[in-house]
């Protein structure tokens, strides 16, 4: 039998860096809007109260995945992570599993990628400050792809101040206030999403915001007054609709579909980005499958080079 490489978190993410992820999650925009790449919608599974397991498949380039991860947004204070979980990927041609990697890690450089990415596509040409909202792991990230994609200096804000404080250290940016991070070029959330924290009142011509948090149903950490000023984009409308940022606009009757346009979209060059330079963009990104399919191929191509090390398991 054939032997799996199974790749930890530390793996995966010595196999790609910010910049390269970026990269990969740009082809996964382009292959998916040109439908060579394909997936469902993700599948949600309650686990009440305490959070919820998702399942993701797609299949490009080859390859078929599989992601099986959770969001437990109480893990925190019990010490354990909030995602997790594990990536299956096989040949799509044979069927075969040919590697099993560490969703966690997949997660925070897909969803780290797609803000950056977010940026490079809808913000003003000269936009540069950045102000992260939320500087857990997720937050770190974004923070981290923006940066290899040349954007800062930023602010970090989160409730934890000793969290802002080292994401801020580790990148030489500075702590701030939630409203000092929401004043910047290029703002990024990756709250719980629980409670808005972009106002109406914070916003200013010509910025661009990723909403990243409000990724299932009744979440959102946008006033409804404040998406309604913005020129909307998603990554992908019928995740966007049901549970990402703008679900709760589309349920009150405010967010139509004609109103937002698909990252890919743009990237491909079928439908225009940003109208003007003052305009206010908002990226909803729910996360989605094709992202974690260009992360894993690229993880799975660092392994067979030799890049990075695997255990091996026989099933």
């Amino acid at each position: 039998m054939a032997q799996i490489p199974v790749l930890d978190g530390e793996s995966v993410l010595a196999a790609v860096d910010p910049a390269a992820a970026v990269d990969r999650v740009r082809l996964a925009f382009e292959r998916f809007a040109a439908g060579e790449w394909v997936m469902p919608s993700k599948v949600y599974l309650d686990s009440p109260p305490n959070g919820d397991f998702r399942a993701m498949p797609a299949r490009g380039e080859g390859f078929a995945l599989l992601k099986w991860v959770t969001s437990f947004p109480g893990n925190s204070a019990r010490g354990l992570p909030v995602v997790t979980g594990a990536l299956l990927l096989s040949n799509a041609e044979s069927g075969e599993l040919v590697a099993i990697m560490d969703c966690a890690a997949v997660t925070s450089l897909r969803t780290g990628a797609a803000a950056a990415l977010s940026a490079q596509v809808l913000a003003t040409p000269g936009a540069r400050s950045v102000g992260i909202i939320g500087c857990g792991v997720n937050g770190a990230w974004s923070a981290r792809c923006l940066t290899a994609c040349g954007y800062g200096p930023g602010v970090c804000a989160d409730t934890r101040a000793e969290v802002a404080t080292a994401l801020a250290g580790e990148l030489g940016w500075s702590a701030g206030s939630r409203v000092e991070a929401a004043a910047q070029d290029v703002v990024v959330t990756v709250t719980p999403g629980g409670v808005p924290v972009i106002l109406e009142s914070d916003l200013r011509s010509g910025q661009h915001i990723a909403a990243l948090g409000a990724d299932a149903k009744g979440k959102g950490e946008v006033e409804l007054a404040a998406i309604e000023r913005c020129r909307l984009f998603c990554d992908e409308w019928a995740q966007a609709s049901a549970g990402g940022e703008l679900s709760g606009g589309t349920a009150a009757g405010m967010v139509q579909r004609e109103r937002v346009t698909q990252l890919g979209d743009v990237i491909s060059g079928r439908t225009p980005g940003r109208g003007s330079d003052g305009e206010i963009t908002l990226f909803d990104s729910t996360g989605l499958a094709i992202q974690d399919l260009g992360i894993a191929t690229a993880v799975h191509e660092a392994w067979r080079e030799g890049r990075v090390d695997a255990d091996l398991v026989t099933l």
